[in-house]
């Protein structure tokens, strides 16, 4: 055979060999295009779903155990003091009646004071306090009403016209029977008289002549001068005076009225009164009759 018969054959063989070899390519992707689809396909399709239920368990996880934690903090701080419940220092369970509770004792005397919204004060209290109120009342119309005499007093004796000391003295008037008692009972008529530097008369007196003028009314003369009267009697002891005696401190006077306490003309503005004896140095002297 010739070379050019030989290349020919080589031609027809090759052509026949390229045919076969592309039969088979197109009945091989023949068959891949009629095959299902890889399992790496459906697989990645499966799990598409899984994701989002992994997301809501972890959200609805999240939603328990909040309120889970909370209780767990704050329920033992409500449930320490209620019936039915375990003292956590002793181990024991109160047991009782749900409805009973301690209370404050404190609270407990704010309760018995109100009932209802209403004050709790018994008949017996209101009945108490209405004769309280009566009893100031009272109290308060003799205080006015002797403050009223007093002043009404106080003014006649303003307009007193009879005699002084001076002048009882000078007349040689008949005088009582003399006694300490008899003097005391006859100074005390005189209170209420308004308090006059140099009065030696009911119109007013200051404490020398108050004194001067009780004595003279039997018969006794004394100078117009606390001091000197001081000097004209006899000291005692304070524990052997009586009312009439005399009370002498610096430069004051009055007759004693028993229990520490002193008649007298104290002091400019203040009527003639008894009153507690607030010299801090004082004495007792007794003019004879």
């Amino acid at each position: 055979m010739t070379e050019a018969g030989n290349n020919e054959s080589n031609a027809d063989s090759l052509t026949a060999a390229r045919s076969q070899t592309l039969s088979r390519r197109e009945t091989r992707l023949a068959r891949e295009a009629q095959a299902p689809e890889p399992q790496l396909t459906r697989t990645v399709q499966t799990n598409v779903p899984t994701a989002p239920r992994r997301r809501w368990g972890s959200t609805l996880a999240v939603a328990l155990a909040v309120p889970a934690l909370f209780g767990t903090v704050a329920l033992p701080a409500y449930a320490a003091g209620l019936p039915g419940q375990k003292d956590p220092s002793s181990g024991n369970t109160a047991a009782g009646n749900p409805q009973s509770f301690a209370v404050d004792s404190a609270v407990a005397e704010t309760a018995d004071l109100a009932r209802g919204g209403f004050d709790a004060t018994s008949s017996a209290e209101l009945a108490a306090n209405a004769t309280a109120r009566a009893q100031a009342e009272a109290q308060a119309q003799r205080t006015a009403t002797a403050a009223a005499s007093r002043a009404a007093f106080a003014a006649n004796q303003t307009a007193y016209t009879g005699p002084s000391a001076d002048q009882l003295l000078a007349s040689n008037a008949p005088t009582p029977s003399y006694s300490l008692s008899a003097v005391f009972s006859e100074a005390l008529k005189y209170q209420g008289v308004p308090y006059v530097l140099g009065g030696a008369t009911p119109a007013g007196f200051d404490c020398s002549g108050f004194v001067k003028y009780v004595f003279a009314k039997f018969g006794i003369a004394l100078p117009h001068n606390a001091d000197t009267q001081g000097r004209m009697g006899t000291k005692i002891n304070v524990a052997d005076a009586v009312p009439g005696d005399l009370v002498v401190s610096a430069g004051h006077i009055g007759f004693y009225a028993g229990n520490g306490m002193i008649l007298h003309a104290s002091r400019p503005g203040v009527p003639l009164r008894i009153g507690p004896i607030y010299a801090k140095s004082w004495s007792i002297v007794r003019i004879a009759g």
